[in-house]
């Protein structure tokens, strides 16, 4: 998170250097990989679920963020629309607060205020595409979407929080079976970066002391 504003990802030279940082950053290759594999199981999936061809969306990592090197993961709920680049109106192709959309710049704005800019990186529990910002993940879907967070925890072994925002990610993380992270990783379960969630008093305030402590935490 390096940019002087939200809203970045709205640039389409600011999405090509962002595309071409992901092709060289070694912090986040391990994660180009792994989300690579991701996408093969659930596409490779798909007519088990009574589909037709159907090709997982899983939108990239933030190469501007902190990779495999990040001691704070924001896991929200699943990909919004502006992080999907195939839609009508397209969006980046990346879990950022760098995207163009309230979300992003809720998160953006929050992390900055806290001096959260660095050691981080943005994830979701159900990391692939769902559709429409009003599909919630099924049951089935935050299952499946902790098995995967599973083996990608696994490659970021330098986490030390992680924020829980919103209760669709509260659910999921409580899914991860017994013994799947380390003892001493701490949990803040606080709101999501919505603004629907957010016009409502206090949530504001309380999401950023959230993003605070874990800015404290990341630093300790």
């Amino acid at each position: 998170m390096f940019l002087p504003a939200p809203r970045g990802l709205a640039d389409p030279a600011v999405v090509a250097d962002r595309k071409a940082l992901l092709a060289s950053s070694p912090t986040v290759q391990p994660l180009v990989d792994w989300s690579r594999e991701l996408v093969d199981r659930r596409s490779a999936l798909s007519p088990e679920r009574g589909e037709n061809d159907v090709r997982t969306v899983v939108p990239h990592f933030d190469p501007a963020e902190a990779g495999i090197e990040a001691r704070v993961l924001i896991l929200m709920e699943a990909p919004g629309p502006m992080t999907n680049s195939s839609n009508r109106r397209p969006g980046s192709g990346f879990i950022s607060a760098d995207n163009d959309d309230q979300t992003a710049a809720n998160c953006w704005n929050l992390r900055d205020e806290v001096g959260l800019t660095d050691h981080t990186l943005h994830w979701n529990i159900v990391p692939w595409y769902l559709g429409v910002a009003s599909r919630k993940p099924t049951s089935r879907e935050l299952e499946d979407g902790a098995t995967e967070l599973r083996g990608l925890l696994r490659l970021l072994t330098e986490v030390r929080v992680v924020v829980a925002a919103g209760l669709y990610a509260q659910k999921g993380w409580k899914r991860l079976p017994h013994g799947a992270v380390s003892s001493d990783m701490r949990v803040i379960d606080t709101w999501h970066p919505s603004p629907l969630a957010l016009k409502q008093p206090g949530k504001r305030d309380e999401l950023r002391r959230a993003f605070a402590e874990a800015a404290d935490i990341a630093a300790e």
